[in-house]
């Protein structure tokens, strides 16, 4: 079993950085890939990034040059560095992950609600 929480969230003028972390516990050794997901207010929910294992990292075109993706395996923690925020990228933002062998992310935090204010 995995456990994630997610904190750092909250609310932000367009423009301004945000820097979102995900600590992870239980059976941490067997998570493959750890992402973070957003879902704005009526819409589905949309995947923002990816860090793999083996550090290769996968960003949503959306979001591509103003969101990083990071890990800290010392501290099991991924993060989420984002800047040049705008109002639509106001959502509410989960951290998962997957297991090594799984189809899919298995794993969810409860979310941090993200608001970028025009």
């Amino acid at each position: 079993q995995v456990q994630l929480v997610e904190s750092g969230g909250g609310l932000v003028q367009a423009g301004g950085s945000l820097r979102l972390s995900c600590a992870a516990s239980g059976s941490i050794l067997s998570i493959n890939v750890m992402g973070w997901y957003r879902q704005a207010s009526g819409k589905q929910r949309e995947l923002v990034a990816t860090i793999s294992s083996d550090g290769s990292t996968y960003h949503a075109d959306s979001v591509k040059g103003r969101f990083a993706i990071s890990r800290d395996n010392a501290k099991n923690t991924v993060g989420l560095q984002m800047n040049s925020l705008k109002p639509e990228d106001t959502a509410v933002y989960y951290c998962a992950a997957r297991r090594f062998g799984s189809l899919g992310f298995g794993f969810w935090g409860q979310g941090t609600q993200v608001t970028v204010s025009s």
